[in-house]
């Protein structure tokens, strides 16, 4: 997939210096990010039968800034915080998911206003890194998200049964689970059941793995009270989402396909019973032409919104 730039109308601006300002917030006044964060209205709250729209900006963090065909897409700060604020500058786009340096940017932005926000909490496991299954937990703590007022936390577990570092993993997830919930904060469990292929991690999403990796996500933790799924859309989502009571999300990944293919399978998926939403970062921040206000536009058209029946 070739990238078209941010549409020229739709840039906040053109100034390289856009963004200094963060940078003097950063040396001189350190703690105006928690007083941004103290400060910030927060999301009315989350209902059964209104599905959510969380945009994802998390994936610099684990070193994987290519989209397309371009290895560094999202190498560029400003570029990614001018897509992020036209996105969340849309009502219907409810908060985002994004690593503690993007998290802290954006609160000094005011752009997380009456917005969901989750932090990412594991971003060791470096895309292709020699140990990258080895997935530690680098980035938001369950005490840093209360601190922040957050929603919550999401956590990528890739579970390799040919590779011993997932015992790790899959031990960390537990406890960070625990350590949200005791916070009364969303777990938002990412799961995938992957296996090495000419020394890359390949996730496998064929349906059979994606329910496999649900069933053992879904069981860690001593509690699954605050825990949600979130899971790519693949082929069979029926049978996918028989596979859990937990309220799920759908991420987008790195996008194959046209848009309106990628729209369609969305579409499909959000009518499924148990899907709370959207989590999606790079197929709508960089999609191909270049609108990131018409492809969020599009995307938010495709959620439900309708009040429970209540018998």
């Amino acid at each position: 997939m070739t990238l078209t730039p941010i549409a020229a109308n739709q840039a906040l601006n053109d100034d390289p210096r856009r963004y200094a300002h963060l940078s003097t917030i950063r040396l001189e006044d350190p703690d105006a990010v928690a007083r941004a964060a103290k400060s910030r209205r927060r999301h009315p709250e989350l209902k059964s039968g209104r599905q959510n729209f969380i945009v994802a900006a998390d994936h610099p963090a684990r070193g994987a800034l290519a989209v397309g065909s371009d290895p560094v897409a999202m190498a560029d700060r400003r570029q990614l915080l001018d897509r992020l604020q036209i996105a969340l500058a849309n009502p219907a786009v409810d908060g985002v998911l994004a690593s503690p340096d993007i998290m802290d940017d954006l609160l000094l932005l005011g752009a997380l206003d009456g917005k969901l926000v989750f932090g990412s909490m594991n971003r060791g496991g470096l895309s292709g890194l020699v140990n990258e299954l080895d997935d530690r937990f680098t980035g938001h703590t369950a005490a840093a998200l209360a601190a922040l007022g957050a929603d919550g936390g999401k956590m990528l577990t890739r579970i390799c049964l040919g590779d011993p570092d997932t015992v790790a993993t899959l031990e960390a997830t537990a406890k960070a689970i625990d350590s949200l919930a005791e916070r009364k904060l969303i777990a938002m469990v990412e799961p995938f059941l992957s296996v090495r292929e000419n020394g890359r991690v390949r996730n496998d999403l064929s349906t059979n793995a994606v329910i496999k990796s649900i069933a053992i996500a879904e069981g860690l933790g001593s509690t699954s009270a605050y825990t949600w799924m979130k899971l790519p859309v693949v082929a069979e989502m029926e049978r996918v989402m028989a596979a859990t009571t937990m309220p799920t999300v759908l991420l987008g990944g790195d996008p194959e396909g046209t848009q309106d293919e990628v729209f369609a399978s969305w579409q499909a998926a959000l009518a499924l019973p148990g899907v709370q939403g959207l989590t999606v970062g790079r197929t709508l921040l960089y999609p191909a032409d270049g609108d990131v206000a018409g492809a969020v536009a599009t995307a938010a058209s495709l959620l439900h919104h309708t009040a429970e029946v209540s018998e």
